[in-house]
């Protein structure tokens, strides 16, 4: 890598890196916004050359696997966190599929989830959130959510709680978080897992305090839709080693070793490990505890993740702007748009602007979202809408509490509008003047 380089080589690389900065400058340069011709997309990746310029510098190591820059990313990830451990993966998906997994290791005692476990969580959000405890061959319990606030119902948690509930798996929908505080007092208080699937609400705060660090575990995406980005890519956080090592472990093809890519004996006794039935001193690099995957992230994308990092606080700050520009350009429709509320106590970092066609509209859902499509502003459902409607559910195993009334008000009501940073206040003004102007005409 870098410090085997000469001086000649490391002229050019900065050479390299240079141009590449113009080169950014110069081939996307932000283009004029033509309300109507130009799209409004609901979420995007945000860029610039410090963006380019740190993808460059990572390919030109040639390592390209996990690297230098993933160890630096994890370090600061977990540090803006406070906790003791950021482990980089490939998607916010594997991240959910890894922190489940990890749950389900014999290095856990009695503690471990078994097959038939029970874990609560949410219908109405992203399908990854849940798939892990079906894969694992758990049953997902389903509470409600409310509206508008889009976050789980938790007056329901104890008719969910049985004698085979093990955890709890919710996600802070669009970025607002959940009642962290009941929550997690009730896990604690019955003995349960606890995972927050932060990857909608990175930066979000509950009574002063960050999203991700109130449960064992939580995860974040990197998606481009998503808070900061690496094109794909994810991260588990926890302030357990124990379980920090547990989720590398999985990610890492289930090995038992937990050196870092191209490090060997990082434990010292690579030859003198007695393991399962194999023999007494087979290479701990080929040694495996756990049904694991290979699901870890490129350099090159660990790197674009440090300088968005960077960013990040400017990015939050945006979103949070502009969710108080649209509601603000809104609130004159709440008759037949409700808008959404942020859960007591929760500084939401936002996702998405989410909207609620209310029953005595005289238009519904459909109509509004056609029009709004073909003026060129994007627009989305609140993700599946509710899980046990959709079709790949319909053989899976699953309890529900209560008629899911509010899941199903979203999946046939709801979607939402972007306020991500790429959007201008232009941009934002146009979508307020179009919903305006459309409620306008179906009031006629």
């Amino acid at each position: 890598m870098m410090e085997h380089m000469g001086d000649s080589g490391l002229e050019l690389r900065e050479q390299i890196l240079r141009l590449t900065e113009r080169y950014f400058d110069e081939q996307f340069r932000p283009q004029p916004f033509v309300p109507g011709q130009s799209a409004v997309p609901v979420a995007g990746k945000v860029l610039d050359a410090a963006d380019l310029r740190n993808l460059i510098d990572a390919s030109l190591d040639c390592w390209l696997t996990t690297g230098r820059f993933a160890a630096q990313f994890e370090r600061q990830f977990a540090r803006y966190f406070n906790v003791r451990g950021a482990s980089l993966v490939n998607s916010g998906s594997s991240a959910n599929l890894l922190a489940f997994s990890s749950l389900t290791s014999p290095k856990l005692g009695d503690r471990r989830l078994h097959p038939g476990d029970e874990v609560i969580t949410v219908a109405a959000g992203f399908p990854t959130t849940v798939n892990p405890i079906i894969q694992n061959r758990c049953v997902p319990v389903f509470i409600d959510i409310t509206v508008p606030t889009y976050q789980a119902d938790v007056t329901q948690l104890e008719a969910a709680l049985s004698s085979r509930t093990r955890a709890i798996m919710i996600a802070h929908t669009l970025g607002n978080p959940y009642e962290l505080d009941r929550v997690a007092a009730f896990a604690k208080q019955h003995g349960l897992w606890l995972i927050e699937d932060s990857c909608d609400a990175l930066g979000a705060t509950y009574k002063g305090k960050k999203v991700g660090t109130f449960g064992d575990l939580a995860t974040v995406s990197f998606y481009p839709a998503h808070h900061i980005t690496m094109g794909e890519g994810g991260a588990v956080l926890t302030n357990s080693p124990l379980l920090k090592t547990l989720v590398e472990s999985f990610r890492d093809w289930g090995r038992d070793c937990w050196c870092e890519p191209g490090k060997d004996n990082t434990c010292g006794k690579r030859f003198d490990w007695q393991l399962g039935e194999l023999p007494c001193g087979y290479d701990h690099k080929y040694t495996y505890s756990h049904i694991g995957y290979n699901l870890k992230m490129t350099d090159m994308q660990a790197a674009i993740g440090l300088s968005q990092l960077e960013k990040l606080p400017d990015f939050i700050a945006s979103r949070r702007r502009n969710f108080l520009h649209l509601y603000q350009g809104l609130k004159s429709l709440q008759d037949v748009l409700a808008l959404p509320e942020s859960t007591p106590d929760a500084e939401p970092s936002w996702f998405g602007f989410p909207i609620a066609v209310r029953e005595n509209a005289p238009f519904n859902r459909a109509e509004i979202i056609r029009e709004l499509e073909s003026k060129r502003i994007g627009t989305r459902l609140l993700f599946a809408g509710n899980l046990v409607r959709q079709p790949a559910y319909e053989d899976v195993e699953f309890r529900v509490i209560g008629d899911l009334k509010n899941t199903d008000f979203v999946m046939r009501n709801v979607f939402w509008i972007g306020l991500y940073p790429g959007l201008t206040e232009e941009m934002l003004n146009y979508m307020i003047e179009t919903l305006k102007a459309l409620v306008s005409n179906k009031r006629r």
